[in-house]
């Protein structure tokens, strides 16, 4: 088992910066990739991007060049690192953890609410 808890939500404005935080227990030596993803209102939960064990990392397209993921090994935490937000971004964030052994199993945090403002 793995639980994750996010940190580092609230009210950003169009053009600043947020971050957010995903600490990580449980079963950590498991976890094959972690990620963020978020979800709008009356939306489908998205990707924004995925970090695996051996650093290489995935963003949706509409994030790449302003949103940095990155991930401390030794404190099991992922961190986003959000630049130049723009107002549709506004949802509620997840934390996400695969793990592969002895099955995939996704793990979801609890969500964290990112608004910005225009």
């Amino acid at each position: 088992q793995v639980q994750l808890v996010e940190s580092g939500g609230g009210l950003g404005q169009a053009g600043g910066s947020l971050r957010l935080s995903c600490a990580a227990s449980g079963s950590t030596f498991n976890i094959n990739a972690m990620g963020w993803y978020r979800q709008a209102p009356g939306k489908q939960r998205e990707l924004v991007a995925t970090i695996r064990s051996g650093g290489i990392t995935n963003y949706a397209d509409s994030v790449k060049g302003r949103f940095t993921i990155s991930r401390d090994n030794a404190k099991n935490t992922v961190y986003l690192q959000m630049n130049s937000l723009k107002p549709e971004e506004t949802a509620v964030y997840y934390c996400n953890a695969v793990t592969l052994s002895p099955r995939l199993v996704n793990y979801w945090g609890q969500g964290t609410q990112v608004t910005v403002s225009s």
